[in-house]
């Protein structure tokens, strides 16, 4: 049996050494949790920062010329064309250093 003792130096009730083991394997877990999220934390920090101070986006064109009463959904972006995803279901596929457009692709 073991003797838990406070701080105030009084004897509490003793306890037996299956218990004493068992707080000392909970110690340790409360500290490899404790451990685990701070790596945890640190991990996810390093990724934002990674993340977010990275290479800029691809630069898109100032205007873009759209067919009449046609209106932008949606834009992407390649090394060498850019596409537009339109309201009335195309998608519009155009060369970057000319504007011209490459493809057109009808969507279902």
């Amino acid at each position: 049996m073991t003797t838990v003792t406070t701080e105030g130096g009084m004897a509490e009730a003793p306890i037996s050494e299956a218990d004493a083991r068992r707080l000392r394997w909970l110690a340790r877990l409360v500290m490899a949790l404790t451990l685990t999220m701070i790596v945890g934390v640190l991990a996810i920090v390093l990724l934002l920062v990674t993340r977010l101070s990275g290479t800029p986006a691809l630069p898109l064109p100032e205007e873009v010329a759209l067919p009449d009463g046609v209106s932008a959904q949606a834009v992407t972006a390649a090394a060498d064309w850019y596409a537009v995803v339109t309201d009335d279901g195309r998608i519009l596929i155009y060369e970057r250093p000319s504007g011209k457009l490459r493809q057109e692709v009808t969507l279902d």
